[in-house]
């Protein structure tokens, strides 16, 4: 039987029929033992509420209960419980207790973030109310009173956690005009404030969300004499200014018209708002991939478009996703671990409302089923829309073939292009028809054969395409489609150019990704006219003051390029060309030029690596170290260090253990960037410290700075950490700034292990100044954290604060999302205010999540754990302390201060629990993770916590 107290008191059989209760004093007797459920309710409360003003005898409240007896049937036990009455009924049975367990679970899936589960459950939860929490039989009851406050405070919170919930889930438009109503019914509820205000701004209402913060901080003055939470005021100020976020790739813009497929538009869109991946199948040249540039046009989600025609292989995807995602793959102060670019992916993707598109996924077709799959698994809210010649092959596929256009849309595509082409252009519609079906009705079969009309008439035109006809048809009928249709086409049009441009559209297929004017003329050894005509001959396209060249043409050029006997040649003023740009720009990323400098190197991002993989495989060992070392701070201070650590990994075991002469400092250079893999790191790194060394001697400048500190962070918990410093160090006159800069940096560790506080601050100070002079973000950021922590130690809050909000504003314009989380932290462990510094955590733990990072997550965890524990929730407080130690890599220096934070929070818990001896195990483990003793003041733990890890 089941019971309802949700409103009037009813009750029901399994099978659905409402049980007949009787009179008011019936159903009063039956919701006071309700609300007690479980419990012995006395005679005296139960005679005296059951009817207000009218006290019922003992022998009447005894016929009371016998009658519900009566009406309830055997099912139900009421029994006599000393001085007093009890009901025995399951919890689930009674629509209040169903009500809390569901709100109760419901909530906690939303912290554990699985959004949809908890909406589920909070949805079902708030179902069962059927009206106001009043306990209408009870509507004088001192208890049904203080029951009904009760639930209805469990009621808002519930319907707090489902909007949030559907929030996240990206239903904000749904959410606005219940949370007004809701709002303007409880208008000092600030977490029904806050979530309007996000809904609105979701939206687009910014200036709205601000009017709601500002009528809340208003109505609590005016109500409580209150100043609004810690947490609204963060959200008022996040409103106000932008976070520093991933920019997403956008798809290619378009020069020309869409013909012919409006309605394939709006089907594959509708098709996508139920599906959550759906592959566009057909040949080459068919136009997959302008129909999904088109369709993300009508698509409300974020779109993040991903060019995988560059991707070399399968492992080079996931790396080529977070490349499109604008997300880093290192921090300023270079995240280590055994995390892997698809668990990144995972992270930032987990609970992102975002439509992927997966553009050419054929030559690596397995490898993108493999990874969209994992992705739509781990991530309910993204969404893929895939374009290949061949379907992923995986469950919940929705497949849509991209047919050959039809003759009235391919007529109307070549009118439309050739009247491009040639002003005026009028022709006889069969004879357009003709050529369009010789053609096969591909899209860019006709959009090349148009463009020839700027030097043929429509005749010529069609006898020599006429003349290609027979090639097509006796084909290798058991070659792809791409080749049966196209080749014919491309080589046509290939044939029609002049010997210097043919030169040129070949040696361009070296490009991945493209290329700016400059380059293509140099590696082409061309000249700008002839480009320009590669351009109107739709051989190359320009956007963004980019060359580019469609795939299909890129490939046929590439096969004249090895005919020709000229890839070497190319392949070797490509890397020539990039060279020199990473050499010409490296001294300018050290200093004021370096955000001039930055984009222009991630533009060629996909040059650069493709430049590298020549120079190893070829091999041109000399050319690869340079390579390295040239675009080592580049890679460092942007984090995508990782692309390179393969090809690094591949040049040391080709080298040895011997540099090569006159490359000692591009070898040392190249032995960091492969020290994600521990045996290369090993082999290598004392011959790598000596060449350095050799390199850096303190009286003249080496070649590569930034190699300098880096070396330092990755051996400051290796074997020769000393060693390390004093390398660093000895370059206190080195002729080179940002070396000097870097050495004062290093040599402020020396009296700071001595205790000697004031010097270790005027050190690092200096080198603030020495970073700061030359315009450098990077390094002034870096000191500045040093230096918050410090003053932080000695108690200036204010001034560890100030420090910290200045280099988080240096590390936004870097576009850091990393380091501004680790930034975030460090702020949120010197702020005095719980409410402050769990805004700042979880802040953290949200950038950190969108970058995929997870030794940055585990520190925005580790001080969320630090909150817990200070408001007493233990177990919550152990639940995140154990999740940062697991998410914590040991190999990096600046994850030693969140360890042993970590370890000597767990300790604490175990101390308020009484548990000493587990405590103090804990407490063992953060000692011997942070070294001897004068390691702690090194860390900038607080002296609490230096007092307890000191208790080993």
């Amino acid at each position: 039987m089941h019971f309802g107290i949700l409103g009037e008191t009813r009750a029901w059989r399994d099978d659905g029929a409402e049980v007949p209760l009787g009179g008011p004093a019936r159903r009063a007797l039956l919701a006071l033992l309700l609300v007690h459920s479980g419990q012995v309710v006395s005679v005296d409360r139960l005679t005296e509420e059951i009817e207000s003003g009218t006290a019922l005898s003992a022998h009447a409240l005894q016929s009371q209960v016998s009658r519900l007896r009566s009406a309830l049937g055997p099912v139900v036990t009421i029994e006599r419980a000393g001085a007093g009455y009890r009901i025995v009924v399951a919890d689930d049975d009674v629509d209040a207790r169903r009500f809390e367990r569901l709100a109760a679970e419901g909530q906690a899936v939303l912290r554990d973030g699985d959004t949809g589960r908890a909406v589920a459950l909070l949805r079902e939860a708030l179902e069962l109310w059927r009206g106001p929490a009043a306990l209408a039989d009870l509507a004088e009851s001192e208890t049904a009173r203080a029951a009904a406050v009760r639930l209805e405070e469990l009621r808002l919170g519930a319907l707090e956690d489902r909007i949030e919930g559907e929030l996240r889930l990206g239903e904000h438009r749904a959410a606005v005009p219940e949370l007004r109503e809701l709002v303007g019914r409880h208008p000092l509820r600030e977490r029904l404030a806050g979530l309007l205000m996000r809904a609105l701004y979701a939206e687009g209402g910014q200036a709205e969300a601000l009017v709601v913060f500002e009528k809340t901080r208003q109505h609590l003055a005016d109500e409580l004499g209150a100043d609004p939470s810690a947490e609204l005021v963060a959200l008022h100020r996040e409103l106000l200014s932008a976070d520093p976020s991933p920019s997403l790739a956008a798809p290619p813009a378009q020069l020309t018209s869409f013909v012919g497929r409006a309605e394939e538009v709006a089907e594959v869109a509708d098709l996508l708002r139920v599906a959550r991946l759906v592959t566009l199948i057909g040949p080459g040249g068919v136009g997959k991939t302008r129909l999904s540039v088109e369709v993300t046009e009508v698509v409300a989600d974020d779109v993040c478009f991903v060019e995988l025609a560059p991707v070399r292989d399968g492992a080079g995807l996931p790396r080529a996703l977070l490349g499109a995602l604008g997300l880093r793959e290192n921090g300023l102060h270079m995240e280590g671990g055994p995390q892997t670019p698809v668990d990144r992916l995972i992270a930032a993707l987990s609970d992102r409302v975002l439509l992927i598109v997966l553009d050419n996924c054929e030559h690596v077709v397995e490898e993108t089923a493999a990874l969209a799959a994992r992705l739509l698994a781990t991530c309910p809210r993204l969404r893929v829309l895939a374009t290949s010649r061949e379907p992923l092959g995986i469950i919940g596929e929705n497949v849509w073939q991209v047919r050959p256009l039809d003759g009235d849309a391919a007529v109307r595509l070549f009118t439309d292009r050739a009247g491009a082409a040639r002003r005026g252009f009028a022709a006889d519609p069969r004879l357009v028809r003709r050529i369009c079906a010789a053609l096969d009705d591909l899209p860019l079969a006709i959009e090349l054969a148009a463009a020839r009309l700027r030097t043929l008439d429509v005749h010529d035109l069609a006898e020599r395409l006429d003349d290609r006809l027979g090639v097509a048809a006796r084909g290798n009928r058991t070659a792809d489609e791409r080749h049966r249709t196209l080749r014919s086409v491309v080589a046509w049009s290939w044939d029609l150019l002049s010997e210097p441009e043919q030169r040129a559209a070949r040696r361009f297929t070296v490009f991945t990704g493209g290329a700016t004017a400059e380059a293509a003329q140099r590696v082409c050894g061309t000249d700008g006219e002839t480009l320009e005509a590669l351009v109107d001959k739709s051989l190359l396209e320009v956007a963004r003051g980019r060359y580019r060249m469609l795939e299909t043409i890129r490939a046929y050029g590439a096969e004249r390029l090895d005919e020709a006997g000229e890839r070497e040649s190319a392949r070797r003023a490509h890397a020539g060309r990039f060279l020199d740009l990473v050499r010409t720009a490296d001294p300018y990323l050290r200093r004021a030029e370096q955000l001039e400098w930055l984009p222009i190197l991630a533009a060629e991002h996909d040059n650069l690596l493709a430049a590298l993989r020549w120079a190893v495989e070829a091999p041109r060992t000399a050319t690869a170290l340079e390579l390295l070392a040239s675009a080592s701070t580049y890679l460092w201070i942007r984090g995508v260090s990782a692309a390179v650590a393969p090809y690094a990994v591949t040049l040391l075991d080709a080298i040895g253990a011997t540099p090569p002469d006159g490359l000692g400092e591009e070898y040392a250079t190249c032995v960091l960037l492969a020290a994600s893999d521990r045996p290369t790191w090993q082999r290598h790194r004392a011959t790598a410290q000596s060449a350095l060394a050799a390199s850096w001697p303190g009286t003249r400048a080496g070649r590569y700075p930034a190699a300098l500190l880096l070396w330092m962070m990755r051996n400051a918990i290796e074997a020769d950490p000393q060693g390390a410093f004093a390398l660093v160090s000895s370059q206190r006159d080195c002729p080179e700034p940002w070396a000097r800069a870097t050495a004062r940096y290093v040599s402020g560790f020396d009296p700071l292990s001595g205790g000697d506080i004031a010097a270790a601050e005027r050190t690092f100070g200096a080198a603030v100044e020495g970073f700061r002079s030359l315009g450098d973000r990077w390094g002034t950021a870096l000191a500045l954290d040093v230096l918050a922590g410090l003053a932080g130690g000695r108690g200036d809050r204010a001034q560890a604060i100030a420090l910290t909000d200045e280099a988080l504003a240096l590390t936004g314009q870097l576009g850091a999302l990393e380091d501004s989380a680790d930034l975030l932290v460090n702020r949120g462990d010197h702020l005095d205010d719980p409410a402050a510094a769990r805004a700042d955590y979880a802040k953290a733990a949200d950038l950190a999540r969108r970058a995929g990072s997870s030794t940055y997550l585990a520190a925005a965890l580790r001080g969320l754990g630090d909150i817990a524990l200070l408001e007493g929730a233990l177990d919550e407080a152990e639940r995140l302390y154990v999740e940062a130690l697991e998410r914590i890599d040991p190999h990096w220096v600046k994850s030693l201060g969140n360890r042993v934070r970590t370890l000597a929070g767990l300790g604490r818990v175990a101390e308020e629990r009484g548990e000493h001896s587990a405590a103090r195990g804990r407490y063992r483990e953060a000692a011997e993770a942070a070294g001897p003793p004068g390691a702690l003041l090194l860390l900038g733990l607080p002296e609490a916590l230096v007092e307890a890890v000191s208790k080993r």
